[in-house]
C-alpha cells in the first residue's frame, strides 16, 4: 500500500473513490492509504456524480471538529480500510457531505458507496456550521431524479467548487473565532447568579419584621407560597429550555418561541424595562445604606436626598464598566459578591448562638422556647394584614430568571437553566425558613433598650421577656426602637460581627443590580434582533467575541440612571414586581399552552412537569399580581395588552413554530372532523367558492369580487391550473406558492391558492373540483372569468372552457361567471403588481409603486408572470417604471380594481329568471352586507306576462320578505318574449357564420367527418332546434341594456345547453349574445339545491 496521503482536488460535483477492505493492519504511525482502484468498479451512480475527497491529513484542513466532521473520521481504524468523504457546497450557504461505508459517519456496513446521508445532528441545525456554511443532507431530487439532469439547481457557479484554500482558511477563522468565547457552566452561570438575584436586602432588613408581623408559623406560610410560586415557575422555565436549543434572550426568548410574537413581544419589552429599573431599585436601596452610614458618622455631603443621588450615581457607573468590561469581569464580580453575602449569613447564624447580656435590652436572648412559642403566631399591628405582609415579602423571591436571562452564555442551556434554577430556589427558600424560625426563636417583638427595665412586678408580667428577667410591657403603649417589631437592623445586633452584616447588605443590593444590568440588555438586545418592534434595530448590534449589547448597556445605564436621579421609587416598585409577574405567569401558561396544542414538537427532556400544575402555577402569579397592588397589576396588564395588539396589527414576519400555531391547527382540525358528522343544512348553506383565477395577481377584479361575498362567510380558494411542458421543479413551485399566498394575505384577501400541474384546463379544473377540500370544507361554486377572447384563439381551447362548465354541473356544482367588457386578465400590462420579496432593492431613483414583467396575454391557461426566484417570505415590495401604457391598457387597468374601492350609491340589478335554488339571489344579498357595497339597492327582474303583472311581482314581494332580503324595485317583464329587433338578430347571424358546419352544402360522410373532428361546429339542425332559445338571449340583450346599463353590478340567471345537444360555439355566442355591451355582468348558475329558506 502507498503510504501517500489524499488531498483535496476539486472537480465535478461528485466523484467517489472506489473504497476496498484490504485485511492487513498498518503500523501505528503510517496513516490509512487508499485502496487501488484495480479490485473493484464503483457505482455508476458514483461514477456519474461523485468524487472522492479524503481528508487524511490532520494538517491540511485541521482537525475534525474544525471542518464540522466526525471525530472518528480522522482516528486511527480498527482494521485498514480507506475512509473517503465526498464534499460539496450548494452556493447557498449549505454544505453537503457524504463519503464512504468506511468510519461510523457513513456506515461501513452498507457495503457500497452513496451519497445518501446517515443520521447527522449537523442536518439538523440552523446556524452555521465551522464552515460558514450549514450543512445539509443531500435533496430528494439529488437522489431520485434522473442522472441525465443536473443534480444540484441551485449550486456554484459554472460548477465551481471551493478550493482547499478557501475551505481551509474558512476553517481557520472559525477556529480562531470559537476560541475567545466566554461561555458559563450551570453553577458559574444560573445557580450564583439566580441566588445572588433572590437574597436581596429583605433577608437582611425586612425579615426580622415580618417574623414580628406575622409570626413564624404565619411567615414559613408566607415563604412556602411564594416559594410554591416560584417553583412552578421554574419547572416551567425548565420544560421550555429543554425543548430544544435556548438562544440568548430569556424570558423573552422562552415565551416567545412557545407562545409567539405577539405574547414575547409585548413582555419581553416590558422585562427588559423592569430590569432597567430594576438596577435603580437596588443601587437606590444601596445608596439609602451607605446614606445612613454617614449619617451616623455626622458625614453628609450635602443632605440625604441627594447624598443619595450621587453615591447612587458612582455606583451605577462603576457597574456599568464591569458590565462593559464583559461577561467573564461581571461573573467574578458576582463570585466575589457571593462570598460576602454567604460570610454575612453564615455570620448572622453564628451570632444567633451567642448570647450577650449586654444584648438583652434590646430584645435579644438567644434560642429560647418561650420566645419561639410567643412568636409562633401572628400579631399584625398598623393596618397589616397576611396578604399586606405577603406583598412585602414576594419581592425577595423573584429573580429566578437572571441565570435564563443570559441563555446564550451558558455552555449547555439546557441542562444548566434546570439545575441552577431549581436548585437555587430550593437553598434560598430553606435559607429564608431557617432565618426566620431563628430570628422569631431568639429576638422578642419589643424591648426597650434599657437595662433597668427589669422585672418589678410579677403578676402583671406575662411576656416571654418577663421570664428572662425583663419587663418591656411599656412598649405595648408604643415608642420603643428595638424588637423584631421596632429595629430593622435587628440582625446587625444579632450577628457575630455586624459591619459583615451591613457589607452582606451591600452584596446583596449590589449582585441584584449588576444581574439587572446585565440581563436587561441581553433580553432587550435578542428582542431587537427579532424585529418586532420597528426602529429598535440598532440596539440589535453586538460588539466583539461575546457579542455584547454595549449599546443596549448604555441605554439601561441611562433608564437606570434617570430613576436614580427621581428617588421615588415607591410608585414605580409595584409595577416592576407585577412586571415580573407578569413574565411568570406567562412562561407558566407557555407550558400549559404546549401541551394543550399536543403538538409532536412539544417533547421536552425534563419530565417534571404537569400542564395543569403550570395553568395554576399561571393564576397563581396573576393573584399574586392583584395581592401585591391591584392597580400596579391593572396597569401592567394594560401595558401588556396594548403591546400584544401593537405586535398582532403590525404581524411581524416571524415563524418560530408556536404552541399557538399548533393549538389553531388542533383545532380547526377537530371542528373540521366534527363538521363531518353533521348533514348539510340549508339554513347554514355559504358559498364555497373555487376560482379558476391563474396567478391572483393576474386577475384582481375577479378574486376582489368573489372575495366580497365569501369573506369571513364562506370557502374561497384561488386556484390556478398550470399547464408545463416540463416537469415542475419542486423548488420552483414552493416558492411560487408561497409568494402567490403572501400576495393574497398582503392584499387582505381571505382565500387559499392552490395551483395544479396538468395538460388542459379542463383536466385541471376536474382535478381540483374533485379533490379540493377537507370534509365539510367543500367548494361547491366553480367561479370562473368569461373568455373575452374566444373567437380569436384556437376553438379547440373553446370547447376546453365550455366542457369544465358542463364538468362543473355534473359534479353538482354551481356556477359563476364573471365578464367585464375591457377583460380581467392584466398580466401582460407594465405597471401592475409583480410578486417580489423585499431583500430585491429597486434601482436607485425609482419610486416604490408597482411593477411586472411583460408576457403573451393568455386568458384561457390562466397564466400570468411572478416568476421571481427568492427564497424569502417577505412582504411584497412594488416598484414603478416609466412606461406609458397604451388607453386600452389604462382602461383594463383602471376597470381591473373597480371592485376594490368603495361603490357608492347605485343598484345591484338581479335577473331571476330561472330559480337555480336561490344562489342568484343570495350572492348579491352578501355583497349589500359588505360595506363596499352598503349604498346599493338591489332591484330584482322577473319574467312575466303582460295581463299578470301585479300578480307576479306581488308573489316576488311575498317571497323575498319571507326570505328576508330588502329590495328597492321588482320589475316584471311582461314582453320578455317579444321577438328580438331585425338587426340584432342579424348580428347574431354574422356571429355565428364562421363556425356553422353548413352540412347541407356538402356530402353527409364529409359533414359527419367534419364534425367529428371540430365537434364545436354548429349544425343547422341544432340553429333551428334552438331558434326560440337563441331569440331569448338576444332579446335579454336588448332588455339588459334598456333597464340596466347604469347598474353597478348585473346579476344574472346563466342560461343553460343541454349537453352532447348543443355544441360549444352556439352555447359560447348565447352568453356572448346575452352579455356584450353591459356594467360588469355576473352570471350565475346555482345547482338546483335550495341555498335560501323561510324557516327558521
Amino acid at each position: 500500500m502507498s503510504g501517500q496521503k489524499p488531498s483535496l482536488r476539486s472537480g465535478g460535483r461528485f466523484q467517489v473513490d472506489v473504497v476496498t477492505e484490504a485485511s492487513s493492519t498498518p503500523s501505528a504511525t503510517a496513516p490509512p492509504a487508499p485502496a487501488s482502484t484495480d479490485e473493484s468498479k464503483p457505482p455508476e451512480e458514483s461514477k456519474t456524480r461523485s468524487r472522492s475527497v479524503g481528508f487524511m491529513d490532520p494538517g491540511a484542513l485541521g482537525s475534525a471538529m474544525d471542518i464540522g466532521l466526525p471525530p472518528d473520521v480522522f482516528k486511527e481504524p480498527d482494521t485498514t480500510r480507506s475512509d473517503s468523504v465526498s464534499l460539496h457546497s450548494t452556493g447557498t450557504g449549505h454544505t453537503h457531505i457524504s463519503d464512504s461505508h468506511s468510519n461510523t459517519y457513513y456506515m461501513r456496513t452498507f457495503g457500497h458507496n452513496t451519497i445518501d446521508a446517515v443520521p447527522n445532528i449537523d442536518f439538523y441545525r440552523q446556524t452555521a456550521a465551522p464552515f460558514g456554511e450549514k450543512l445539509s443532507r443531500p435533496s430528494l431530487s439529488e437522489l431520485h431524479d434522473e442522472l441525465d439532469k443536473e443534480p444540484f439547481e441551485d449550486g456554484l457557479a459554472n460548477g465551481e467548487e471551493p478550493s482547499a484554500a478557501e475551505e481551509a482558511a474558512a476553517a481557520l477563522a472559525a477556529k480562531q473565532g470559537k476560541g475567545g468565547l466566554v461561555k458559563f457552566g450551570w453553577v458559574k452561570g444560573v445557580l450564583i447568579r439566580c441566588m445572588l438575584n433572590i437574597w436581596g436586602v429583605m433577608l437582611f432588613i425586612r425579615m426580622s419584621w415580618i417574623v414580628g408581623q406575622a409570626g413564624i408559623g404565619l411567615t414559613i406560610a408566607i415563604i412556602l407560597m411564594a416559594t410554591v410560586v416560584t417553583t412552578i415557575t421554574g419547572l416551567s422555565t425548565s420544560a421550555i429550555a429543554t425543548n430544544g436549543f435556548v438562544r440568548g434572550g430569556g424570558a423573552y426568548y422562552l415565551i416567545s418561541r412557545s407562545l409567539g410574537p405577539e405574547f414575547g413581544g409585548s413582555i419581553g419589552l416590558i422585562f427588559a424595562f423592569a430590569n432597567a429599573v430594576a438596577v435603580a431599585m437596588y443601587v437606590v436601596g444601596f445608596a439609602e445604606t451607605v446614606v445612613e452610614m454617614l449619617s451616623d458618622v455626622d458625614a453628609l455631603m450635602t443632605d440625604e436626598l441627594n447624598d443619595i443621588r450621587i453615591v447612587g450615581t458612582l455606583t451605577v457607573i462603576l457597574l456599568l464598566g464591569i458590565s462593559v468590561a464583559g461577561m467573564e469581569w461581571e461573573a467574578k464580580a458576582q463570585i466575589v459578591l457571593l462570598v460576602i453575602l454567604l460570610g454575612a449569613i453564615a455570620n448572622y447564624f453564628i451570632g444567633s448562638f451567642m448570647a450577650i447580656e449586654s444584648k438583652e435590652p434590646q430584645g435579644f436572648f438567644g434560642y429560647n422556647t418561650a420566645i419561639f412559642l410567643e412568636n409562633l403566631g401572628p400579631d399584625f399591628r398598623e393596618d397589616e394584614t397576611f396578604f399586606s405582609v405577603f406583598a412585602i415579602f414576594f419581592p425577595a423571591a423573584t429573580g429566578i430568571l437572571a441565570g435564563a436571562n443570559i441563555s446564550g452564555d451558558l455552555t449547555d442551556p439546557q441542562s444548566a437553566i434546570p439545575k441552577g434554577t431549581l436548585l437555587a430556589i430550593l437553598i434560598t427558600g430553606i435559607t429564608y425558613v431557617a432565618v426566620a424560625i431563628s430570628a422569631g426563636s431568639c429576638i422578642v417583638r419589643d424591648a426597650t433598650g434599657d437595662h433597668n427595665d427589669t422585672v418589678s412586678d410579677t403578676v402583671n408580667c406575662t411576656d416571654a421577656a418577663c421570664t428572662l428577667g425583663y419587663d418591656f410591657s411599656i412598649c405595648k403603649e408604643g415608642g420603643c426602637q428595638y424588637g423584631l417589631m421596632n429595629d430593622f437592623q435587628v440582625m446587625s445586633l444579632v450577628s457575630g460581627f455586624g459591619p459583615l452584616i451591613s457589607a452582606g447588605i451591600f452584596s446583596a443590593t449590589l449582585s441584584s443590580a449588576l444581574a439587572s444590568l446585565v440581563s436587561a440588555p441581553k433580553v432587550f438586545q435578542a428582542l431587537c434582533k427579532d424585529n418586532i418592534y420597528p426602529g429598535l434595530g440598532v440596539f440589535a448590534k453586538g460588539y466583539g467575541k461575546n457579542n455584547e449589547p454595549l449599546r443596549g448597556y448604555v441605554l439601561t445605564f441611562f433608564i437606570g440612571l434617570a430613576f436614580i436621579l427621581i428617588a421615588e421609587l415607591n410608585i414605580i416598585a409595584p409595577i416592576i414586581s407585577n412586571f415580573f409577574l407578569a413574565s411568570y405567569a406567562l412562561i407558566n401558561f407557555s407550558v400549559f399552552h404546549s401541551s394543550l396544542a399536543n403538538s409532536p414538537g412539544w417533547r421536552p427532556s425534563f419530565k417534571y412537569y404537569n400542564m395543569w400544575v403550570s395553568l395554576a402555577g399561571a393564576i397563581l402569579c396573576v393573584v399574586v399580581m392583584f395581592v401585591i397592588n391591584w392597580w400596579a397589576a391593572l396597569v401592567t396588564l394594560l401595558i401588556v395588552l396594548a403591546l400584544y395588539i401593537y405586535v398582532s396589527y403590525k404581524k411581524p414576519d416571524v415563524n418560530w413554530g408556536s404552541s399557538t400555531q399548533a393549538l389553531i391547527y388542533n383545532q380547526a382540525l377537530t371542528h373540521c372532523q366534527n363538521l363531518t358528522g353533521v348533514e348539510d343544512h340549508v339554513k347554514n348553506f355559504r358559498p364555497q367558492c373555487l376560482v379558476l383565477v391563474g396567478y391572483p395577481n393576474s386577475r384582481p377584479a375577479l378574486v376582489q369580487l368573489v372575495n366580497s361575498f365569501t369573506k369571513n362567510v364562506g370557502l374561497m380558494v384561488c386556484a390556478h391550473v398550470k399547464t408545463l411542458t416540463r416537469r415542475p421543479n419542486f423548488k420552483e413551485l414552493s416558492q411560487d406558492h408561497a409568494r402567490c399566498q403572501r400576495w393574497l394575505n398582503k392584499k387582505r384577501i381571505k382565500s387559499f391558492y392552490t395551483p395544479v400541474y396538468t395538460d388542459s384546463l379542463r383536466h385541471g379544473a376536474q382535478f381540483l373540483m374533485q379533490a379540493v377540500g377537507l370534509g365539510r370544507l367543500k367548494p361547491n361554486t366553480l367561479v370562473m372569468g368569461y373568455k373575452n377572447n374566444w373567437s380569436e384563439g384556437d376553438m379547440r381551447d373553446l370547447e376546453i372552457y365550455i366542457h369544465t362548465i358542463h364538468d362543473a354541473f355534473d359534479l353538482q356544482y354551481g356556477v359563476v361567471i364573471l365578464r367585464l367588457q375591457d377583460g380581467l386578465d392584466i398580466s401582460h400590462i407594465q405597471g401592475q403588481d409583480e410578486l417580489m420579496s423585499s431583500n430585491e432593492k429597486p434601482p436607485a431613483g425609482s419610486k416604490e409603486a408597482e411593477v411586472t414583467v411583460t408576457l403573451t396575454k393568455d386568458s384561457d391557461s390562466d397564466t400570468c408572470p411572478s416568476k421571481t426566484t427568492s427564497n424569502q417570505s417577505s412582504p411584497l415590495i412594488l416598484r414603478e417604471t416609466k412606461i406609458p401604457l397604451s388607453l386600452t391598457d389604462q382602461r383594463l387597468l383602471e376597470t381591473s380594481q373597480q371592485f376594490k374601492k368603495k361603490q357608492g350609491k347605485g343598484t345591484i340589478d338581479v335577473w331571476w329568471l330561472f330559480d337555480d335554488g336561490g344562489l342568484t339571489l343570495l350572492i348579491p344579498f352578501l355583497l349589500t352586507n359588505r360595506s363596499k357595497w352598503g349604498d346599493c339597492r338591489i332591484r330584482v327582474f322577473i319574467g312575466g306576462k303582460i295581463n299578470r303583472i301585479d300578480h307576479d311581482r306581488r308573489a316576488m314581494a311575498t317571497l323575498l320578505s319571507r326570505f328576508r332580503i330588502d329590495f328597492s324595485d321588482i320589475h316584471v317583464l311582461g314582453d320578455i318574449n317579444t321577438k328580438p329587433k331585425k338587426h340584432n338578430k342579424l348580428t347574431f347571424k354574422e356571429l355565428i357564420e364562421p363556425y356553422r358546419l353548413k352540412e347541407d352544402d356538402m356530402e353527409q360522410e364529409a359533414a359527419e367527418r367534419l364534425k367529428a373532428q371540430e365537434p364545436w361546429r354548429i349544425t343547422d339542425n341544432e340553429l333551428e332546434l334552438y331558434r326560440a332559445k337563441t331569440n331569448r338571449q338576444i332579446r335579454l340583450n336588448e332588455l339588459l341594456k334598456e333597464h340596466s346599463s347604469m347598474a353597478k353590478l348585473i346579476v344574472m340567471s346563466m342560461p343553460l345547453a343541454r349537453k352532447g345537444t348543443v355544441s360549444s360555439a352556439l352555447y359560447m355566442c348565447w352568453l356572448e349574445t346575452l352579455s356584450k355591451d353591459l356594467p360588469p355582468l355576473l352570471l350565475v348558475r346555482g345547482n338546483h339545491q335550495s341555498v335560501l329558506t323561510f324557516y327558521s
